[in-house]
């Protein structure tokens, strides 16, 4: 056996001493191109690059590693080269642990200064003060639907959105024995109950239930607290030292979170992009019906249509819309102008690369 693996290992570990050749030659031409960044005074994240790479790297594998596996490397590569430049601060919903965190580290890599806040607002607030570079933020789940605060905010913030990303969200109950013995209540985030409240009905509705500010935290109360038991990702269960007593409890096998970066740049257009958008018409007969009829006269496709009450202004609601395309598309462009020509109320929340897979 030996003597078939000792040429093997061998192979490996030249292919090894190549890559590492070739990782420090794109850090250096990495390197290169922040000299050329500084001089011109350009950003250090250009979210339509690395989208622009992801997807060359994805169209390149050939396997017998999966695509999301390739991505996954290279974002850890993208993310190494540009910290070499300067190192980023993300803002993000905490403390450590979050699926907000994950969101983080899956768009920016391990590269970055995470800065945990504990709200949404506080997000937001980190980036408009300049506390930090960038924030990720959710705005909303498969199961439970939007997240009610960060649209409202991304009504009133002047940050852009350059990038979208999505984790899947998978559930379990965290404990410190890594059983559900002695368990008296269970501690979790109110859109974390939402979105397995018809487990936890069928299998412990006699337990009480306890809202707090985040998966995290709750996390943390598990950890000392023998008689509870924390609804958290395996993360958390890392983070904080706690066992899995019963695993993957969300009541939707696909639940997804999808998450906005947001700054203060403008993103460049990719081929494969999205633009969002909040829109207000005046209250009368048709207004919606003649509002969305400028993106179906110019063949703009929308993939997402969500109404919020109006909390000032003259208007009942206003409609976050996310349609395909950039707004220096031409098509997109002579339909969103003809979108303001009719919208009482029209905010652009800016263009950005739709996400890339993996």
């Amino acid at each position: 056996m030996d003597d078939k693996l000792q040429p093997l290992r061998e192979a490996i570990d030249e292919v090894d001493r190549k890559l590492i050749e070739l990782l420090n030659e794109r850090a250096r031409l990495a390197l290169e191109v922040g000299h050329l960044k500084r001089f011109g005074n350009a950003p250090v994240y250009r979210p339509e690059r690395e989208a622009e790479v992801l997807r060359k790297v994805a169209a390149l594998n050939r396997g017998p590693l999966a695509e999301a596996s390739v991505s996954g490397v290279f974002r850890e590569v993208i993310s190494a080269c540009r910290a070499l430049e300067r190192p980023l601060r993300v803002a993000y919903l905490g403390p450590p642990g979050t699926f907000s965190e994950l969101a983080m580290i899956k768009q920016f890599g391990s590269g970055v200064g995470g800065e945990p806040a504990a709200s949404i607002d506080e997000v937001f607030r980190a980036v408009e003060t300049g506390a930090a570079d960038f924030a990720v933020v959710p705005v909303e789940n498969s199961t439970e639907g939007a997240v009610s605060r960060s649209l409202d905010l991304l009504l009133l913030t002047p940050l852009k959105i350059l990038a979208e990303v999505s984790v899947p969200v998978r559930h379990h109950l965290l404990t410190l024995s890594g059983t559900m013995e002695g368990v008296t209540r269970i501690v979790t985030h109110p859109q974390t109950l939402g979105q397995c409240v018809d487990w936890l009905n069928r299998h412990a509705a006699h337990l009480e239930r306890v809202q707090v500010a985040s998966n995290a935290e709750a996390a943390r109360i598990a950890a000392q607290d023998a008689a509870a038991a924390a609804i958290a990702g395996e993360n958390a269960a890392s983070l904080y030292g706690l066992a899995v007593a019963v695993g993957h409890i969300q009541d939707d096998p696909q639940n997804r979170t999808r998450f906005a970066v947001l700054g203060n740049q403008e993103v460049r257009a990719t081929g494969r992009d999205k633009t969002s958008l909040i829109l207000s018409v005046p209250n009368r007969a048709g207004a919606v019906y003649h509002m969305l009829t400028p993106l179906a006269q110019h063949g703009v496709s929308m993939t997402r249509f969500e109404s919020r009450p109006a909390r000032m202004g003259a208007w009942e609601y206003y409609f976050y819309v996310d349609i395909e395309g950039h707004e220096s598309d031409a098509r997109v462009a002579t339909a969103l102008q003809a979108l303001r020509d009719v919208c009482a109320f029209y905010k652009s929340l800016g263009s950005y690369p739709m996400e890339t897979s993996g």
